[in-house]
């Protein structure tokens, strides 16, 4: 398998730059070839960046000064607009196609405050999506196709780091459970067009893991010198490009104020963190290989941010410059 064989090098070249057990060791490429920006929603109070398509549009979550949660997407052109599923009291947009359909999570006023239901956001109209018997449902992916993943659990409350919590597969109207052998449990984050699906879970030992999935079957992805991994979201893209996010200690959350974000990809590793940020998180990674994600600044304001990397072009002189993708 191509990623087995990229997996081993990058373990080899982790082992070789010294990381052992502080992620902050790594540093296959240098922050200096990628552009920064910044994505605040206007007037938000916070803002979480969560998933982009091949185009560039950017879905994700903010917080309006009154206090409530809602859904966004941020077109290429750096537009902005709401996502709120009708009724809701809470809505958030977890992930986008090349198509534009979004999914996500909402809570209706009639819910308990730790209940949540899936939905589809296509060509305009809202459809709820729960796997059977699901009292948290949180969509996370979709790829081109149509096909969604996710977590769900049965009862609550429900987290990422919970044995309760599975993973799904929504495909062709139909709901299929994603569960690694021997988790006690298992979150689906991003599925490519190949079907390979991406995500994470805590093993018998319970500690956390980062697994794909493709039709040979479950793979483990493993750091050295157990360095700990976010369980909450990541990304794979069609050339199975990984991003995930890596702690100096553990547990390893969205929250925690030592996380990075960790790029596993078919050239080696880059660890990822806003500059100036007191910690970063990484969620996803399109074709072009923009990565979107949040991080907190020094007084401990969210932002979401747009990781792209910059290429070079000749000039008139023959000359090479840096150019920002359009």
């Amino acid at each position: 398998m191509k990623l087995r064989k990229t997996f081993w090098t990058t373990i080899l070249l982790l082992v070789a730059l010294g990381i052992g057990g502080n992620p902050r060791g790594a540093a296959a490429e240098k922050v200096e070839h990628w552009s920064f920006t910044t994505i605040d929603y206007p007037d938000a109070i916070f803002t979480g960046g969560l998933d982009i398509n091949a185009v560039g549009d950017i879905v994700g979550r903010y917080v309006s000064l009154d206090g409530n949660m809602h859904g966004y997407v941020r077109s290429k052109h750096g537009e902005f607009t709401s996502v709120d599923f009708p009724g809701a009291v809470l809505t958030v947009a977890m992930g986008i196609n090349d198509r534009g359909d979004i999914v996500g999570t909402y809570r209706l006023p009639t819910d308990s405050q730790s209940a949540r239901h899936g939905f589809l956001l296509s060509e305009g109209e809202f459809t709820t999506i729960d796997p059977p018997g699901a009292v948290f449902t949180n969509p996370l992916g979709i790829d081109p196709s149509g096909r969604i993943v996710g977590r769900f659990c049965t009862t609550v409350p429900c987290s990422s780091d919970r044995s309760n919590v599975h993973g799904f597969l929504f495909a062709d109207g139909e709901f299929t459970t994603i569960d690694f052998p021997g988790a006690m449990g298992t979150n689906a984050w991003k599925i490519n067009p190949r079907g390979e699906i991406v995500g994470g879970y805590t093993g018998s030992d319970g500690e956390h893991h980062v697994f794909l999935l493709t039709e040979d079957g479950f793979s483990t992805i493993d750091l050295p010198a157990g360095i700990p991994v976010g369980l909450d979201n990541g990304g794979i893209n069609p050339q199975g490009d990984i991003v995930f996010n890596v702690c100096d200690t553990a547990p390893c959350t969205n929250t925690s104020l030592d996380s990075h974000g960790f790029l596993l990809g078919t050239r080696g590793v880059t660890l990822v963190d806003f500059p100036g940020a007191v910690n970063t998180g990484i969620f996803a990674i399109n074709s072009r290989g923009d990565i979107v994600g949040s991080y907190n600044d020094t007084s401990g304001n969210r932002h979401g941010f747009l990781l792209s990397k910059k290429h070079k072009r000749p000039d008139h002189k023959g000359k090479t410059r840096s150019v920002k993708k359009r």
